[in-house]
């Protein structure tokens, strides 16, 4: 039998521009657009300012741009790179099923490999979507995701990633499916970095995987071999990890004519995907009913088991550090109410200190409801209940986040995030260039211009 990374590489390969249709190859902008503004509101970011300084201790090829600082590197580090920019804030696009995954991660390490190799704006296009419609089909495979056992997403990334960027290095067949063999049998990931107190890793995990890619490409080329059975083999990922019921069907289900990255979501809100409906609900109350946080006697939010178990343990309500509040349920409830907002300067230390937030930490309850469970993943609801100091209680029920295929958001709305997320790091007319540029991506000619247009002014 052809294994499964042969036949996910036939695809990798088969893939041209005109098999895809308009509203994938819109929505595929519409993406990067989005990735790109949050890699931009992160590049002042203490944690990326570390980074920076990192990458630049690496040295490297100068052949591949950094975004924000235009630092030039080799490709893996460029990935790396730009792919923590724009996962940095937890801004940026989410796809949950079985498993959740952000594809866009993956978007910064199809640049940076297309940059270095010379590739044009419909090749990264073609990268791209090689990226959503693999990782997106993997969120499908285990029942309960893979997340639900202990292991973090960026295991199944890391199967994606070698194929996107061997397509920006025109790999033979071989070569693809030695990358996923080199790529999948070393980055498997501990959910740990996303269990308790957070930190740096939680947003570090992924970009790894999206680089290890590129680096596992790289590797292929030269003649390199790895496992070529690595996900269904002896000892591979089914066979290893095997407290899960595996669907391997659904890793080539309509691939290549069915094309999913128009289900994925956008993210309204920049916090972990659970917390969305819950803050949209919270938000909701309030506005309805003019409720002010010194309001406030009691919030009771009814959710997911996921939500109350890994989105509201102790350390979730007394987050000290950013990684941890904005996947702390609790926090990013209080914010919305006492701010009527929550925005990237939310988890500012200025904020992580506010008294008014602290007072409603305490007030709040998070509990699982069974009934939410059942209706899961398909509906990810949430109720928020609001009890105010007179004694009246108002409550508001979401299924379906801002940002989400039953609740779009519109290019107009994609462009003004992509504003307040870009502005202080690029002008006004810079901006108007990005847009420009991206909506016309298939006509862009040079990927190392457009990496020069990210570049903070």
């Amino acid at each position: 039998m052809t294994s499964l990374s042969r036949r996910m590489a036939e695809f990798t390969i088969d893939l041209q521009y005109d098999d895809i249709p308009a509203d994938a190859l819109h929505e595929a902008k519409r993406f990067l657009l989005d990735s790109m503004g949050c890699a931009l509101a992160a590049v002042q970011n203490e944690d990326m300012q570390a980074m920076y300084r990192f990458t630049e201790k690496l040295g490297g090829t100068p052949e591949a741009t950094v975004i924000g600082n235009g630092l030039r590197t080799n490709a893996s580090n460029a990935a790396l790179m730009n792919c923590l920019l724009t996962r940095a804030l937890d801004y940026n696009d989410i796809y949950w099923e079985q498993d959740p995954s952000h594809p866009s991660d993956i978007i910064g390490a199809a640049l940076a490999a297309g940059e270095a190799n010379g590739k044009n704006g419909r090749d990264a296009l073609v990268a791209i979507m090689i990226a959503y419609e693999l990782e997106m089909r993997w969120c499908h495979v285990a029942e309960p995701g893979v997340r639900e056992v202990g292991w973090h997403h960026a295991t199944l990334t890391q199967f994606v990633s070698p194929l996107v960027a061997g397509r920006m290095y025109d790999l033979d067949i071989d070569q693809m499916v030695a990358a996923v063999g080199i790529s999948g049998s070393s980055h498997f990931t501990l959910g740990g970095v996303v269990a308790g107190h957070l930190t740096n890793m939680k947003n570090t995990a992924d970009p790894l995987a999206a680089q290890a890619g590129v680096i596992a490409a790289l590797i292929a080329r030269e003649g390199y071999e790895g496992p070529v059975e690595v996900i269904e083999g002896k000892e591979g990922l089914f066979e290893v990890v095997s407290n899960v019921e595996w669907q391997p069907d659904w890793l080539l289900r309509g691939l290549g004519e069915e094309f999913m990255i128009t289900q994925c979501s956008y993210k309204a809100f920049p916090t972990e995907a659970l917390t969305h409906q819950p803050i949209s609900a919270a938000l909701q109350v309030c506005r309805e009913h003019n409720i002010a946080a010194e309001d406030v006697a009691e919030i009771l939010v009814e959710t997911t088991t996921r939500g109350a178990d890994i989105l509201s343990d102790p350390s979730k309500f007394a987050p000290k550090t950013k990684e941890t509040a904005d996947h702390s349920l609790p926090y990013v409830i209080a914010v919305a109410v006492a701010n009527g907002a929550v925005l990237p300067d939310s988890f500012d230390e200025e904020k992580l200190r506010d008294p008014r937030i602290w007072d409603l930490l305490s007030k709040i309850k998070v509990v699982a409801d069974l009934e939410i469970d059942a209706l899961f993943p398909g509906v990810k609801r949430a109720r928020v209940s609001i009890t105010t100091a007179e004694g009246s209680t108002h409550t508001a029920q979401v299924d379906h986040a801002k940002g989400s295929p039953q609740n779009p958001m519109s290019d107009e709305e994609i462009i003004a995030k992509f504003r307040a997320n870009a502005e202080g790091a690029v002008s006004t007319k810079r901006q108007d260039e990005i847009i420009d540029t991206t909506w016309k991506f298939e006509e862009e000619v040079d990927l190392g211009e457009y990496m020069r247009l990210l570049v903070c002014e």
